[in-house]
């Protein structure tokens, strides 16, 4: 294990209870613990809004074990840099990947106050592999980087992982070049991972429960189509099946059959030439 600073109290001076915030209520939809009542009623409401919402925070977080399996499995990658890491939960990027490459070395980052008070959870590791967490804001990805070279090789490849995060980057265009400046930064057969919120003809309950969502929380969450998510890759080998639904990106055989249903989150993997 390697560490930067371990969280303590003092992160949680930085927490406002009076206003929801998105990590928590993603906690909360995921059964977890670590939210308060004032996420719980606004994720009550977008819930109303948007019955579907559960459905895509789990496929969000099981296309994250499927990815990380993937790539630590058949792609052969043993870096991971997990950008926007969210609340602990189980199965985490780091456990994935170490399960099958104990040698796995894993940069968790996120500036959320309340994520850096639980991320001890995420500063366990393998003898043979290495975790850090850098409290650390994507708008400022020079700085991840800089401060992740202390973990990780990056003459080596690297799985650069933005789960549900790059949403919350307003300008298109700054989103963009936020994910190419990652990108350039690692060397061939690295790895994106995205995963994004969409707005598409027939979804305006989806788009009902951002607007609300954005009326109350923090901090908030821009839309984008399912075109404009897959401008990311952008230069990368988009792996098959392109840009889908997280519960189509390459599932689990059901005892049902069939393709799952879809959910307005969709996700991609590409890999850098």
């Amino acid at each position: 294990m390697t560490g930067t600073a371990l969280p303590g109290s003092g992160a949680h001076t930085r927490i406002d209870t009076t206003v929801p915030h998105s990590a928590r209520m993603w906690d909360y939809w995921l059964g977890g613990k670590n939210h308060y009542e004032v996420d719980k009623a606004a994720g009550d409401q977008v819930r109303r809004i948007h019955p579907g919402i559960l459905d895509y925070a789990r496929a969000d977080r099981a296309f994250l074990g499927r990815a990380v399996r993937y790539l630590a499995g058949e792609a052969g990658v043993r870096q991971f840099l997990d950008i926007g890491t969210g609340l602990p939960t189980s199965d985490n990027t780091h456990e994935v990947a170490q399960r099958i490459a104990p040698e796995s070395r894993i940069v968790y980052a996120d500036n959320d106050p309340i994520v850096l008070a639980h991320a001890r959870a995420l500063l366990t590791s393998t003898p043979e592999g290495a975790t850090d967490y850098l409290d650390a804001d994507l708008h400022d990805p020079d700085a991840i980087l800089r401060r992740a070279a202390a973990t990780l090789d990056f003459t080596r490849p690297v799985a650069v992982m933005l789960l549900g995060i790059v949403m919350f980057v307003a300008d298109t265009g700054r989103a963009r070049a936020i994910v190419e400046r990652l990108m350039d930064a690692v060397p061939s057969g690295s790895h994106l991972v995205l995963s994004h919120t969409i707005t598409a003809p027939g979804l305006e309950d989806v788009d009902a429960a951002v607007e609300y969502w954005n009326s109350v929380g923090t901090p908030k969450l821009h839309q984008r189509t399912p075109e404009e998510i897959a401008r990311f890759f952008d230069g990368l080998e988009l792996l098959e099946p392109g840009v889908v639904s997280c519960s189509r990106w390459r599932p689990e055989p059901s005892a049902a059959g069939g393709e799952p249903e879809e959910v307005a989150f969709h996700c991609g993997v590409g890999r850098k030439p």
